[in-house]
């Protein structure tokens, strides 16, 4: 291939990311506070434990609490608590 059609493709690779850099960042910060989710999970295991109410650490209890941040740790006790 001629290096006019890397350059091209550089382009546009530098485009996509320029258009989708909104959604890509929103994207970005529902990973970090679904981390966070999950650091949160993992920390209350110690304290659930005490109080009779076991929370799984895993991605979709993290996407959860990423997405709704305390309402979706109410929503996935009430769910752990329907479920008994």
């Amino acid at each position: 291939m001629s290096g006019w059609i890397w350059w091209a493709a550089a382009g546009g690779l530098v485009l996509i990311l320029v258009l989708c850099r909104r959604p890509l960042a929103a994207l970005c910060g529902l990973a970090v506070r679904s981390a966070l989710g999950m650091v949160f999970l993992w920390l209350f295991q110690g304290v659930g434990a005490l109080l009779g109410v076991q929370l799984g650490v895993n991605l979709l209890n993290g996407l959860v609490l990423g997405a709704l941040g305390a309402p979706g740790f109410a929503l996935l006790l009430m769910a752990q608590w329907i479920g008994r």
